[in-house]
């Protein structure tokens, strides 16, 4: 599993709410399995409106059904516009309220309920309250994580991966390079952000994604 995290303010000037777009169009178009939307800026009709038109790319043309759109944070939001789930953080509502609400019969038996984890202690919770999956990290040193701390590393992910059933996203540093690193280490997956806003080559990042698919 190969999850692009969205980050329109690592796009650089321009319309970035376009661009990011755009990314998302070239990812979903080289083989993408989810998009997480995680644009914790905008208002909540910006993001609608952003979330409206990124599931409708996964619904149109050759790549129909192949990819899922999960959103940051906002359930109202990924309820509202079809998405396939959402994604709680640190600082989002009680994963095990969100859960309980969701599974209460307010949202479709298939939606998803990620939580983002930096301990294994969190891990289990999460699985405890009935997460869906969870993202670890970050695995490696990354900018975009520093505040998190010193990196995981491989052997902390494979301790977390071997403790809980549920699947294990790898995040943090991660991509074409290491992932089939961390994937041997039991992560069903790994989400990035730069592997996909840094690439200029449509077809290179589709080689990219069939590569870390293959070593999946």
């Amino acid at each position: 599993m190969v999850c692009y995290v969205t980050d329109r303010k690592g796009l650089g000037p321009g319309d970035s709410i376009k661009s990011v777009l755009g990314r998302i169009r070239a990812a979903v178009a080289a083989g993408v399995d989810w998009v997480q939307i995680r644009e914790k800026d905008l208002t909540g009709r910006e993001l609608l409106a952003l979330v409206r038109a990124a599931t409708g790319m996964t619904h149109e043309g050759a790549h129909a059904g192949k990819a899922s759109v999960v959103v940051n944070d906002r359930l109202d939001v990924a309820l509202a516009a079809g998405a396939a789930g959402v994604h709680l953080g640190g600082e989002s509502l009680p994963a095990r309220d969100v859960i309980r609400w969701c599974r209460g019969g307010n949202a479709p038996a298939e939606f998803l309920v990620g939580v983002s984890c930096h301990s294994l202690a969190e891990v289990r919770e999460a699985e405890s309250a009935g997460a869906s999956y969870v993202f670890f990290g970050p695995i490696f040193e990354t900018p975009s994580k520093q505040r998190f701390g010193t990196p995981q590393g491989i052997a902390r992910l494979a301790e977390v991966c071997r403790a809980v059933r549920i699947p294990v996203i790898a995040i943090g540093g991660v991509g074409e390079e290491n992932g089939a690193e961390c994937v041997g280490a039991g992560a069903a997956g790994i989400a990035a952000i730069r592997l996909f806003q840094d690439a200029g080559d449509p077809v290179a990042l589709q080689k990219a994604i069939k590569r870390l698919k293959t070593g999946m």
